[in-house]
This record gives C-alpha cells, sequence and structure tokens, in this order.
C-alpha cells in the first residue's frame, strides 16, 4: 500500500495537469465562457451599494487618477502621440473632416455656444475690470479708424494741393498729442480707452445676438468640410502642435494635484452612487456597454497567447503547483490519505 505522501504527490500531480489542460486549445474558451457566466451569475445577486462603499469608491477613483494621471508612460507618451497623430493627418488624404465628424453636432455646438448669452454678458463685464484689455480695445478702434482714414487720405492726396494742407494737420495733430501726455487731457486718454472697450463690447454682443454669425461659422465648417483631413496641417505645425498638447498635459496634471479638483471628483462619485447604487453588479454591465460576450471576447483575445507562454517556460505549471502543494501537504490531507490507506 501506497505512503499517505505519495498518494498526495501523485494527486497533486493530477490535479495540476486537469488544469493546465482547462486552459488548453478549444477547451479555454470553454472554460472562459463557463466561468464568465458563472460570475455574471453571481454578480446578479450583488447590490452595488451592499459591496462598494463610497469612500472606498472615492479612495478608488483618486488613486487611478493619481497613478494613471501621472504615470511616467503617460508623461513619456503624450509628446510621442501628438507627433505621431500630426505625421498621420499629414499624410492622410483618404477622408475628408466631414466624413470624421459630422455637421449636425458641430452645428448644434456652435448653436449652443453663442446662444449663451448669460456667459458672453458675464465674459465682456469682466473684460471691463482690466485696464489692460480697454488699452487693446482702444489700440483696436483706433486702429480701424487710422485705417478708415488712410484710405480715405490716400483717395485726398489725388487732388493737387490737399497733401500738404494734410500733412499740416497731421503735424499739428501729433503736437497737440504729445503736450497732453501727463495732463488732464492725458487722463481722458485713459477714460477713452475704458469708453473704446465699452463700444468694443456693445459692438460683439450686437454681432452675436443679431447678426448671423451662426450661419457664417457653418459657412467656414463646409468649406473645409470637403477637403481632405491633412488640410488641417495648415494651420499648425508640428511643433505647434506638439507644444500645445505638452502645455495641456502640463496643465491637467496641475490641475488634478488641487484640492478643489479632489472636491469635483468625489462629487461625481457620490452622484453616480445616487444614480447606480441599487444596480446589482450583473446590471450594471449594460450601462457600461459591456455583456458577458463582450468580458470572454476580450479575455480570448489575449488570454490565449499569455498562458501558452507561460506554459512553454514552464512557470504557469510551477505557479498552480505551489498554490496547490499546500493543500495535498497538509496534515489534514495526509491524516484523510493515511486513514484510506489503512
Amino acid at each position: 500500500m501506497s505512503e499517505p505522501r505519495e498518494i498526495a504527490d501523485r494527486l497533486l500531480d493530477a490535479q495540476v495537469e486537469f488544469l493546465l489542460a482547462e486552459v488548453t486549445g478549444d477547451r479555454f474558451a470553454e472554460v472562459i465562457a463557463r466561468d464568465v457566466e458563472a460570475v455574471i451569475g453571481v454578480a446578479d445577486t450583488l447590490v452595488f451599494r451592499d459591496v462598494v462603499e463610497l469612500d472606498q469608491a472615492k479612495q478608488t477613483v483618486a488613486t487611478i487618477i493619481d497613478l494613471i494621471g501621472g504615470s511616467p508612460v503617460l508623461a513619456d507618451m503624450v509628446g510621442v502621440f501628438s507627433d505621431s497623430i500630426y505625421d498621420h493627418i499629414a499624410t492622410n488624404n483618404d477622408y475628408t473632416l466631414g466624413q470624421v465628424v459630422d455637421r449636425e453636432p458641430v452645428e448644434a455646438l456652435l448653436e449652443k455656444i453663442f446662444g449663451m448669452h448669460q456667459a458672453q454678458e458675464r465674459i465682456l463685464d469682466r473684460l471691463t475690470e482690466s485696464p489692460l484689455v480697454a488699452t487693446v480695445a482702444s489700440k483696436f478702434v483706433d486702429k480701424l479708424i487710422n485705417d478708415f482714414m488712410q484710405a480715405n487720405r490716400e483717395r485726398a492726396e489725388k487732388i493737387p494741393g490737399v497733401s500738404s494742407l494734410m500733412s499740416l494737420g497731421q503735424s499739428a495733430a501729433n503736437r497737440a498729442k504729445k503736450a497732453a501726455d501727463g495732463t488732464f487731457v492725458g487722463d481722458l486718454a485713459g477714460k477713452g480707452a475704458m469708453f473704446a472697450l465699452k463700444r468694443t463690447n456693445n459692438a460683439i454682443r450686437e454681432m452675436l445676438r443679431d447678426a448671423p454669425v451662426h450661419s457664417a461659422a457653418m459657412e467656414f465648417w463646409d468649406l473645409h468640410a470637403d477637403e481632405p483631413v491633412s488640410g488641417l496641417r495648415e494651420y499648425l505645425s508640428q511643433k505647434d502642435l506638439n507644444e500645445l498638447v505638452l502645455i495641456c498635459y502640463e496643465i491637467a496634471i496641475t490641475t488634478r494635484e488641487k484640492e478643489y479638483f479632489g472636491l469635483l471628483v468625489d462629487e461625481c462619485v457620490e452622484v453616480f452612487f445616487a444614480k447606480y447604487g441599487d444596480y446589482t453588479l450583473a446590471a450594471m454591465l449594460p450601462e457600461l456597454g459591456l455583456s458577458g460576450d463582450d468580458i470572454a471576447t476580450e479575455i480570448l483575445r489575449y488570454g490565449p497567447a499569455v498562458i501558452e507562454g507561460a506554459k512553454r517556460n514552464g512557470v504557469l505549471g510551477k505557479l498552480v503547483r505551489e498554490r496547490l502543494e499546500p493543500f495535498y501537504t497538509s496534515d489534514v490531507v495526509l491524516g484523510i490519505l493515511g486513514g484510506a490507506t489503512n
């Protein structure tokens, strides 16, 4: 009669071989289908809020944002991705912009933006609080006036004798402007800048509310919709795109470190719990756009290659044996086997 330890070793060998056979060839697909169905069956008996606590979910989401968002891989690949995308766009003439992006959502987006009058009013009001912006607006208005005056001057100078009179008038205006600097009249220039800003803001308001800005924007879109996607490179150089992507990435990285961002994430988790907390884990899969077949398909997409590689180098068999051996060599099992041999 065999000793209990010898029987245990033989049973261990048999179970290791059995488990390895379960993940070999066509049998692996059958096992995955069976086990995924079983797991979903169990998940259908578990309510989300009963197995996941709100504070746990908040911590998990925060950890994912912190670890993945700041991972070295992402940091290294951001610039590489932008260069690769630019290279592909620069050579792709097979698709037009209209084929890539549908017109309807673009039109809806522009209509919404131009219809956000409250946001427009607030932005324009806050602009009036900036002296620098007022100066820019003043220069903008001055530029329009100067261009208008220059156009009329060029016409007038074609009339004999008028050129000398205009030169005299310009000289006098320059002397008056110089004399006004640092005086009460010069102070009026600052108020003039604010006046110019208000006039500019009013013009913007009227343009956004009354002018066919939305139609003009859609005409601009339509002009590009039938052009190859490669035409987008005319707006940005590869260096510009790379730098813009890196700047946006830096903004995202530094923002996620702020306490306020953490509050926003926590609020999103709370909203998710309020909506889906009473769903079973299985019922949440369709809400995520997943099914049992989708899960099994993705496992079978990568699993066989990984498992076959682990089997070839002996790692998988070694791991299975290490997990099972303590059971078969335990005093309880050896005692049972010893009793069976007596």
